[in-house]
């Protein structure tokens, strides 16, 4: 058996052949970047705890193959099945990081007309009136629609996929855009603020398997966008009129008047910065 000194020493001499040496630099290259992706999954989703214990079994089985009782393929394959595993442990939130798009791409994809303008609280609630006054109505009459609020985090591609409309809210309007013969009523509506940003969106679909018998493909695009992006999705059923909130893949639903008002203040005052309570 080598002592840890051997093996480094052969190790640094196996660098005289230049095969050798870029295949060990990628080697290692391409280990520390799983690491270390692994490790920023973690650390931004609040599982530091488990992150701990992500380097303290690297760390075990490290000193374990420097005294010779773990070989050096094992070591790389057990560190390879455990980043693995772990990332598909938070799948989610590896969705989302791979979504995610940087701030300043963020600001020119999903851009308000005025980005100064601070709306009145008068004004805020003429908009969660309005968004709750054609969502009832569409209720009533079993006509589907998906609206998805967002909060600036909406991967660029989303938007680019329907049409822009950059409008004022009204209940009129979101009615016109969701009537079953109109060109757009299929897609989902971005509203971000006081403007509708888009409509006839096409959104990441669910794959998730346990849903209701009455959920179709609107159900699984309103689930999709919340497993992505943080953003929050009401559905009204085209079959049942059932309203139905979603946030980050939980649906909550027969949201009646009371949760949807909650539901849109929530929004307006504690998630946008857009909008000052004091005015």
């Amino acid at each position: 058996m080598r002592s840890i000194g051997e093996k480094i020493q052969a190790f640094f001499v196996g660098f005289q052949d230049p095969t050798f040496a870029v295949i060990s630099v990628i080697e290692c290259l391409l280990f520390f970047m799983l690491v270390y992706y692994v490790s920023k999954v973690l650390r931004d989703n609040d599982a530091t705890h488990i992150m701990f214990i992500y380097w303290a079994l690297i760390l075990v089985v490290g000193v374990m193959h420097l005294f010779g009782s773990l070989d050096v393929t094992l070591f790389f394959l057990f560190i390879v099945l455990l980043s693995v595993f772990l990332l598909l442990l938070f799948a989610t939130e590896v969705k989302k990081s791979i979504w995610a798009v940087h701030d300043r791409e963020k600001r020119q994809t999903e851009s308000v007309s005025n980005k100064t303008e601070i709306a009145s609280v008068q004004d805020v609630e003429r908009n969660i009136t309005d968004i709750i006054k054609a969502i009832q109505n569409m209720s009533k009459n079993n006509v589907g629609a998906l609206i998805v609020l967002s909060k600036g985090s909406l991967p660029k591609q989303v938007l680019q996929s329907g049409v822009v409309v950059d409008a004022e809210i009204s209940t009129q309007l979101i009615e016109g855009i969701f009537f079953p013969k109109s060109p757009l009523h299929d897609g989902a509506m971005i509203i971000r603020g006081h403007k509708i940003l888009a409509s006839g969106c096409f959104l990441p679909l669910s794959q998730k398997l346990n849903y209701p018998k009455d959920f179709g493909t609107r159900h699984r695009a309103a689930i999709g966008i919340t497993e992505v992006a943080n953003v929050i999705s009401i559905v009204v059923s085209e079959e049942t009129g059932i309203v139905s909130i979603v946030k980050q893949g939980n649906v909550q639903r027969y949201a009646d008047y009371d949760v949807l008002k909650n539901v849109l203040r929530d929004y307006y005052w504690h998630e946008l910065p857009l909008y000052d309570k004091k005015r």
